[in-house]
């Protein structure tokens, strides 16, 4: 009996199938192995829901289709001529299935890490409601622990990481004069582990014994003595890696391989540069955490001695250990989520001033000199840890280094803002308050880089204070910034100018109250992760909570005007900003394919002020006439080019 076209076909149909099969096959497996080790009891929901966290989430990939053309090809059959009826977005419904399309694709990542950032929210809600005065309100312990690691994990690796990853998704390929990335299944697949490894996470909460409640450091061994909520977190960890290496990958490819003819590298946009230094990063990185991840896992599951708490017979383990893999990763991934809002700056920035970039160059190698100095400086985590002290100095120095680079770059926005026609629209303001708060963050940074200073105020609200301003001020203010600047160009609509002047002034100013304080209850002593606190704190701690409340509420105005633009808002001509780079050369939203000619680079990406400069024309190359990298080009003929 043949089976139903809907479930024959890739598609929901088909997943909700395959996550039934693949359950049924985690349980069977899970049942089988048990009995032939004399295992009891034979059925264990524990080790049945930690193979079927493996397998449910493979049987719902192969049942949308992330995989059929490879499949197809292992098998041996012939390879099938490809129609590109998967690629491109024709209706609302082509959102929501299997797509090719780099374009789709990145309003998939962003949208659905958009989702995350408000899944997040209202978990930091929840938060701060527990905190606004002394005392346990509504919350257990155990309750908010798992609140706040859940609030903090959402947030890095199912938003922060993954938006870059979507508007770079969108943008990156036009930008070099692509037709597309170098890896379009791969683009797709790698979309699709980011949901699979977020609904984990949430599904947590469902768990026996609640959610993952050891932090999104996940420190062994409190991670590997907590209730099965805690697997959790390790195997969507695993997925959300997985789509971030992947991405990294195509990345890397398509920025090698598929520049447009004269895109030389100091012709790149420093957006381009910005993602191509990030997905380094991702690439050398990631799999530190994912190996923290696996080992906690094997400990867990099949009694392993990775990171035991004691040593001695059968506790030779290290726990120390897990923090410097651990935070391997993680330090270099604070760059992770800087480094593309840097490329962001300094496309709103240049363009909104009208003058290039000052330093480009620089500016490039700046980002190169973070990617190296990353892996130098994860020891300054954990000066209050145990470790050898004689790494500290080390640490301390290399750390208070890495803010030469970034000073660098802060600098050369400055400078590139000094004197230039300044045009004070939402993406520019938004590129302003970055400007700010990321500098009040990475001062607090080099403070400390101070080894007396960070023991002092290690485990304190200073350490959140800092942590927010380089992550809501830093890039959260980017991501804001690099939505409304391409917005026009990814949806053909024109956002609500006023609406979004009040949605970054009601952001900036609440974000610093929210903030701000907590840098003085850290050094009064008030420690984090805790869900009561003494009364000597209970002023700031409501007046915080309060501006929380109201911070999160601009949210909505944000939510609002992108909803009501994106359905009626006033349509986009294809260049509204008037910018030189090449996605801008083309309709709003782009065709299918991006170009109908292969556009040819004969300028540097910021020579704004520069009379007839052109950076891209849509020449064959052998009529283009070649200038040196950086220098404006002068004006060709009537329709054939990229102006200003």
């Amino acid at each position: 009996m043949a089976l139903p076209a809907k479930l024959r076909a890739p598609g929901w149909y088909r997943a909700a199938v395959g996550d039934v099969i693949a359950f049924a096959f985690a349980f069977g497996l899970t049942v089988l192995i048990r009995f032939l080790m004399h295992q009891h009891p034979v059925i264990d929901p524990h080790a049945i829901t930690i193979v079927a966290l493996l397998c449910v989430p493979a049987g719902f990939l192969l049942g949308l289709g992330t995989c059929d053309y490879w499949l197809y090809w292992a098998s041996g059959r012939p390879t099938r001529p490809e129609s590109h009826s998967d690629h491109g977005a024709r209706s609302w419904r082509d959102y929501f299935r299997v797509n090719t399309d780099h374009k789709v694709i990145g309003i998939q990542y962003t949208v659905t890490s958009f989702f995350f950032l408000f899944v997040g929210g209202l978990l930091a809600m929840l938060i701060r409601a527990q905190l606004a005065k002394p005392g346990m309100q509504f919350l257990t312990p155990e309750q908010y622990n798992g609140v706040f690691s859940v609030h903090a994990t959402v947030l890095i690796f199912l938003f922060v990481i993954p938006v870059f990853a979507g508007l770079a998704n969108f943008v990156l390929p036009l930008m070099i004069g692509a037709p597309d990335m170098a890896f379009p299944r791969l683009n797709a697949l790698s979309y699709w582990l980011l949901p699979i490894g977020g609904v984990m996470m949430l599904l947590s909460f469902l768990a026996p014994g609640g959610s993952f409640a050891a932090g999104w450091t996940a420190y062994a061994p409190l991670s590997t003595t907590m209730p099965i909520g805690q697997l959790f977190f390790s195997i969507a960890v695993q997925f959300a890696g997985f789509s971030s290496i992947f991405t990294a990958l195509n990345f890397l490819v398509t920025i090698i391989t598929m520049r447009a003819p004269g895109m030389s590298f100091f012709r790149l946009p420093l957006l381009v540069w910005a993602n191509f230094s990030t997905s380094l990063l991702v690439v050398i990185a990631t799999p530190f955490i994912a190996a923290s991840q696996f080992f906690i896992l094997l400990d867990v599951a099949l009694h392993f001695h990775f990171f035991d708490a004691f040593v001695g017979a059968g506790n030779n383990g290290n726990v120390i250990m897990y923090q410097h893999v651990f935070w391997f990763y993680s330090h270099p991934a604070v760059y992770i989520m800087m480094l593309p809002g840097f490329g962001i700056i300094s496309e709103v920035i240049a363009v909104k001033s009208r003058k290039p970039i000052f330093g480009y160059r620089m500016m490039a190698f700046s980002l190169l000199a973070i990617v190296v100095l990353g892996f130098t400086v994860w020891a300054h985590h954990m000066f209050v840890s145990g470790m050898a002290p004689w790494i500290r100095i080390p640490m301390m120095i290399t750390t208070a280094i890495i803010a030469i680079p970034t000073g660098i770059k802060i600098f050369s926005w400055l400078a590139t803002l000094w004197r230039g026609v300044l045009h004070m629209d939402t993406p520019m303001l938004f590129a302003l308050g970055f400007l700010t708060m990321f500098t009040l963050g990475g001062i607090s940074g080099v403070m400390l880089a101070m080894i007396p200073f960070d023991i002092h105020v290690s485990q304190t609200y200073f350490i959140v204070a800092h942590l927010h301003y380089v992550l809501f001020g830093g890039s959260l203010m980017t991501i804001f910034a690099g939505v409304y600047y391409w917005f026009p160009k990814m949806t053909g609509r024109m956002y609500d100018e006023r609406l979004g002047k009040w949605h970054f002034w009601l952001t900036f100013i609440f974000a610093n109250l929210t903030f701000g304080p907590m840098h003085i209850i850290g050094i009064e002593g008030m420690p984090r992760r805790v869900a009561e606190y003494a009364a000597k704190f209970a002023t700031w701690n409501l007046f915080i909570s309060i501006c929380s409340f109201f911070l999160g509420l601009t949210m909505l105005i944000f939510l609002y005007n992108i909803v009501a633009s994106w359905r009626s808002g006033p349509r986009a001509a294809a260049n509204p900003w008037r910018a030189l780079t090449l996605e801008w050369q083309v309709s709003s939203p782009p065709p299918i394919f991006n170009f109908d000619t292969v556009p040819t680079v004969v300028g540097g990406p910021y020579e704004y002020g520069v009379p007839g400069a052109v950076h891209g024309i849509f020449k064959p190359p052998v009529e283009a006439k070649p200038l040196a990298a950086g220098v404006g080009a002068s004006a060709g003929p009537p329709g054939g080019e990229a102006r200003e």
